[in-house]
């Protein structure tokens, strides 16, 4: 690849970042557009996750010396917006918005982003993967979302990123990769499942609900933004909720309503004001949070918190 031209300092800067915290990884900037991008590394719960945003119209892993390759992890990643093709030993795999796949970083493998891409890469110890999956190489493919297990992890995932960084026990963090480890052993790799085209109500419906719980406290946070990162019009984001009998806002408000809950009744959380609390959650308005909260918990939210501490008490 050609070297980076000096009018390039941003590409040139997230390039290098990308390689401090992902390994020997190279990129071709868009054409005939601006390049944007930003590269984020975190440790939440013990797990060292990337996050990495960008528009690049190429990025590639190459092993050029085996022996100076860090090998120590394999790539969880979970793609959280836009569409990117990935390509590894022989086989591509197509990830939208919601879904998940396994890539070693042994192997090469390439990155094709259609657009700007929002991906976090968690980064799983790779000698425990291949103990855990009884395997001799890492699987490389697409995360089966459609039962149990991946529902569980991209839950895990989900709920892992909301939290940002920060220290916890070492043990718990260990329990935790574990516990994600254990759930890829579930997976069928190796095989194709039809009813997880991506075209499909049931697939865009877990999507948006992923994209909605990751935006939470987005007080901007709309249908028409779900549309727009999903790829498709308002209207069809309409009628994948309907098929399921429910609406787009009912589904943002239950899920502001149930956050705020556990905010509510959280100890370390004890010290600060509920209104703080509803405005974290994308609330912006405390009377209307306190009669959206009663009508759906059947008590004011500082009964609710009353109770709770009364109980436990």
């Amino acid at each position: 690849m050609a070297s980076l031209s000096p009018v390039q300092p941003v590409f040139s800067h997230w390039l290098t970042s990308l390689r401090q915290v992902c390994g020997n990884f190279d990129a071709q900037p868009p054409s005939g557009m601006p390049f944007f991008g930003d590269v984020k590394c975190l440790t939440s719960v013990g797990l060292e996750v990337a996050e990495i945003t960008t528009n690049a119209k190429h990025i590639t892993r190459r092993r050029l010396n085996a022996d100076n390759e860090d090998d120590r992890h394999c790539f969880l990643i979970l793609q959280r917006r836009g569409r990117a093709e990935i390509y590894q030993n022989g086989r591509s795999t197509s990830l939208n918005a919601g879904e998940m796949a396994l890539v070693d970083s042994v192997q090469e493998c390439e990155i094709l982003p259609y657009g700007l891409i929002d991906h976090a890469s968690f980064h799983l110890p790779r000698q425990d993967v291949l103990k855990r999956l009884d395997k001799r190489e890492v699987p490389f493919g697409k995360l089966r979302i459609a039962g149990p297990s991946g529902d569980i992890l991209q839950m895990m995932m989900s709920r892992i990123l909301s939290l940002g960084p920060g220290e916890v026990d070492k043990s718990e963090g260990e329990a935790l990769c574990a516990a994600m480890i254990a759930l890829l052993r579930a997976q069928d790799w190796g095989q194709t499942h039809p009813e997880e085209d991506m075209n499909t109500a049931e697939h865009l419906y877990r999507s948006a609900k992923l994209l909605i719980d990751q935006q939470l406290q987005d007080t901007d946070l709309s249908p028409n933004k779900v549309a727009i990162r999903l790829n498709i019009s308002v209207r069809q984001l309409y009628r994948v909720f309907e098929t399921q009998a429910e609406t787009v806002a009912r589904y943002i408000q239950r899920r502001r309503l149930e956050r705020s809950a556990e905010a509510l009744t959280c100890s370390a959380q004890a010290h600060r004001s509920i209104t703080d609390i509803a405005f974290e959650w994308g609330f912006t308005d405390s009377a209307h949070f306190s009669r959206a909260f009663k009508k759906a918990f059947g008590q004011s939210p500082r009964d609710y918190r009353h109770h709770y501490y009364r109980d436990k008490s």
